[in-house]
């Protein structure tokens, strides 16, 4: 099941949470205040235990795959696009 997409008339572009308009990286960053997994559910009851634990472990691997990869670097070398 596909959790994640993006679509330009969403938020626009950033990757969301297929069918609603949360961002993932919101679930990171609450991850990072040290919300629970409990407490994001309460404060977003759509959500699912499996959902932000699917969401929290696909960031880690990301992380892990980027651990080597200096990404200001990279990313400015990059043209902007409109």
């Amino acid at each position: 099941m596909e959790l994640v997409v993006s679509d330009p008339e969403i938020l626009g572009g950033k990757p969301v949470i297929k069918g609603t308009r949360m961002p993932v990286s919101l679930i990171f960053e609450l991850a990072g205040l040290n919300y629970s997994v409990d407490q994001i559910i309460e404060f977003y009851p759509f959500l699912t235990r499996e959902i932000v634990i699917r969401i929290l472990k696909m960031g880690k691997e990301f992380k892990e795959s980027l651990t080597h990869v200096d990404l200001s670097s990279y990313l400015n070398k990059e043209p902007v696009q409109d």
